[in-house]
């Protein structure tokens, strides 16, 4: 089976999980919402200075590039869209880190309470669709959720992926 082949299999088996209008406009806020607050949280385990190449490494850049991997094993395109969207939430969990230092509500909560309520969300919306999440069938899914995203923007503007 080809990659393209694939990544077809994996949105069409997504999408299935997905036909509900309400859950689907669930899962445009909470999906992306969700990888922001476990970026968030990757990115606050301490790195070993040994490690940090001054600054420039972190456990989140790592977690990226694996699943920017997996991803370009699936779509090259959509893959490099994606960058595009991980350069956003880094930018904004930087935003986030320097913000919230320190005090009662410190990134560490920030990215926590966001990620309960993205999942609460989640949760919601697929009993309203009547479905399980499609990652208790394959934990797969929880990396082709953005991409399933993606697919639908890269649709509507003529874009192959």
């Amino acid at each position: 089976m080809s990659s393209s082949q694939k990544l077809d299999n994996y949105l069409s088996r997504y999408g299935e999980h997905h036909l509900n209008p309400v859950n689907k406009r669930i899962h445009w806020f909470c999906v992306p919402l969700i990888m922001f607050c476990i970026l968030g949280l990757v990115w606050l385990i301490p790195v070993p200075k040994i490690l940090s190449f001054n600054g420039y490494f972190n456990w989140a850049s790592l977690l990226m590039a694996l699943v920017f991997y997996y991803w370009y094993q699936l779509s090259v395109s959509l893959a490099y869209a994606m960058i595009l969207v991980l350069f956003i939430m880094s930018y904004l969990i930087v935003l986030i880190n320097t913000a919230f230092v320190s005090g009662p509500l410190s990134a560490l909560f920030v990215y926590l309470i966001l990620f309960v309520l993205a999942w609460a969300g989640q949760f919601a919306g697929h009993k309203i669709e009547g479905k399980k999440p499609s990652f208790l069938e394959d934990l797969q899914f929880l990396l082709i959720g953005p991409l399933w995203l993606l697919q639908f923007v890269f649709v509507k503007f003529g874009i192959r992926y």
